[in-house]
């Protein structure tokens, strides 16, 4: 489902419906609270329930990976084809997740892209063609208690800029 939201152009409050319904999200008690008119944050919270419950009784760990996961990708999207960069591929090429303390309720966190943040984007995906950058999320219970830190490197290519043929000067090595 992912793929066919980043080949639309959508609202912020379709994003957060689509978001809504989407069966991970859903089936994990992943609610999304707002997505702001610019695409620049987006606020999530992770309901506990018994849908995303593990043995300790606290949120599962992959529940709260899977709330992270396609957020940055999908934000970029939306904030590139407000740019005319229409013709992307976004993924999460990699993560790294601490859980610091369990989530014994229901745990909230807010993606914030920043004015140099969304500068550098730009600016790679223009020069470039391609976008790998990281960003950090932090997820909070109800009394503030920081329960995780994500690290997420995401990749972002723009389909209309052709890559450069291999030549002698940068084959790649093996």
């Amino acid at each position: 489902m992912e793929f066919y939201i980043c080949t639309m152009q959508l609202s912020p409050k379709a994003l957060k419906w689509v978001l809504r319904f989407y069966p991970p999200f859903f089936f994990q008690r992943i609610w999304v609270k707002r997505v702001y008119p610019d695409f620049r944050q987006l606020d999530m919270k992770i309901h506990k329930s018994l849908l995303n419950r593990n043995s300790n009784g606290t949120i599962f760990g992959g529940t709260i990976f899977a709330a992270i996961d396609p957020i940055h990708t999908l934000l970029f999207d939306q904030i590139f084809r407000r740019k005319g960069i229409k013709r992307t591929v976004t993924w999460l090429k990699s993560a790294r997740i601490e859980y610091l303390k369990p989530g014994r309720k229901s745990l909230y966190f807010s993606v914030r892209i920043s004015d140099e943040e969304l500068n550098r984007a730009l600016q790679a995906i223009t020069e470039s063609g391609k976008l790998v950058q990281t960003f950090e999320v932090l997820i909070y219970d109800a009394n503030d208690t920081l329960c995780a830190r994500s690290a997420n490197e995401i990749y972002i290519r723009d389909l209309s800029v052709k890559e450069p043929l291999p030549t002698s000067d940068n084959k790649l090595q093996i």
